[in-house]
């Protein structure tokens, strides 16, 4: 974030994007370093880093420019487009498997593509899917999802814009809702008043959160942690002292400290994740139809979504950050509003990533039992 002040390549080309590029030369040109010790030390800074960036980026946040209607269109263009695409790619891809064992794949691939990881685990077992097929499904859903997201970091921004109407069209909300580019983010010292409280409160809340959640089970754990680190960051956001914050910084043209912290919380967990994907240790031949499946499923639903949305008259932004909680769940949300320099896309897209984890389980059974019987 200082060299992006620094040299201007930096942050045009988004700290982000230089920080993955460095994160995936590490973990696969690196000899030296033990692997299971670096996957060791990004899982434990990946699992700390958003829940300090959700509760530091929307305690500076507002909610006076959210609307339910767009969140309710912008998930159900993402849902549609992704079963459709599932159910299409099963009939295209299955292959010499047989259709019992194919739609078991579909179905994880629903629950991982409109929930997460805890909704893929809970399909998995439902439909009886066997250790090695689960394990071809998890190593290459985790090479294309990192190509969507080189893709998402590297052009998303640009493309989804270009396809797709502006964001907003009044000026005033533009600018009270964009985040200022890390070269040009100069913050007053007005006082340590300012970090400082937003701190506490964003331990109390992670604390609490992550509390309640090991008293659940493991399926519903990270879902409800998500849940709780959200809730109670928009609710503790309307406390008198976060609205004399944030209203004393949009006064100064400025972004709250608050939330450049949860920004540099959220531009670590981006390299943490890069660093955690050495290719070298994947098994890429295994059963290439499953590579082929989930590379048309998420790429497929992308194309799918843009359609949606040029129909339904939804703005780029607003697709994008839809299509990136569904595919990559509520945690990465915060890289791409920081991506797109609007906070307030935060709890829309965090609020659909939730939806898909509360519904992906049931719609993954269905798509099973459809399938199977095809």
């Amino acid at each position: 974030m200082l060299l992006a002040r620094k040299w201007r390549w930096i942050d045009k080309m988004s700290p982000m994007a230089v920080l993955y590029v460095i994160g995936l030369l590490v973990a696969n040109l690196t000899t030296w370093i033990r692997q299971e010790n670096l996957l060791a030390t990004n899982n434990t800074i990946g699992n700390i880093c958003i829940p300090l960036a959700i509760p530091l980026m929307l305690l500076s946040c507002t909610l006076s420019h959210w609307s339910t209607g767009k969140a309710l269109k912008s998930f159900l263009s993402g849902l549609l487009s992704i079963l459709i695409v599932i159910i299409a790619g099963f009939f295209l891809f299955r292959g010499q498997y047989s259709s019992h064992k194919f739609a078991q794949v579909s179905a994880v691939a629903v629950g991982i593509y409109t929930g997460g990881i805890p909704n893929m685990g809970a399909i998995a077992q439902g439909v009886g899917m066997d250790q090695e097929t689960y394990l071809y499904v998890t190593s290459y859903d985790l090479i294309v999802t990192g190509l969507y997201l080189v893709f998402v970091i590297c052009f998303g921004k640009p493309v989804f814009r270009r396809l797709l109407p502006s964001p907003a069209t009044n000026k005033t909300v533009q600018e009270n809702t964009a985040i200022q580019p890390a070269a040009t983010q100069t913050p007053k010292a007005n006082g340590t008043k300012e970090i400082i409280v937003p701190l506490l409160f964003t331990l109390m809340i992670a604390a609490s959160s992550y509390l309640v959640s090991t008293l659940l089970p493991t399926t519903i754990a990270t879902p409800v942690l998500i849940l709780l680190l959200t809730t109670l960051s928009i609710g503790a956001s309307f406390l008198p002292i976060f609205r004399h914050i944030n209203r004393q910084a949009e006064t100064e043209n400025r972004q709250a400290k608050s939330f450049t912290l949860g920004l540099y919380f959220v531009y670590l967990f981006c390299f943490t994740i890069a660093n955690a994907c050495d290719i070298r240790q994947m098994d890429l031949a295994g059963s290439l139809n499953i590579l082929w499946y989930i590379l048309f499923v998420i790429f497929g639903s992308l194309l799918l979504q843009i359609l949606f949305s040029r129909l339904l008259k939804l703005d780029g932004d607003s697709t994008l950050v839809t299509s990136v909680a569904l595919i990559n769940s509520p945690p990465f949300v915060p890289l791409v509003a920081a991506l797109l320099n609007n906070k307030d896309l935060i709890i829309l897209g965090i609020t659909i990533g939730l939806l898909g984890y509360m519904i992906g389980n049931y719609i993954g059974l269905a798509v099973f039992f459809l399938l199977n019987a095809a």
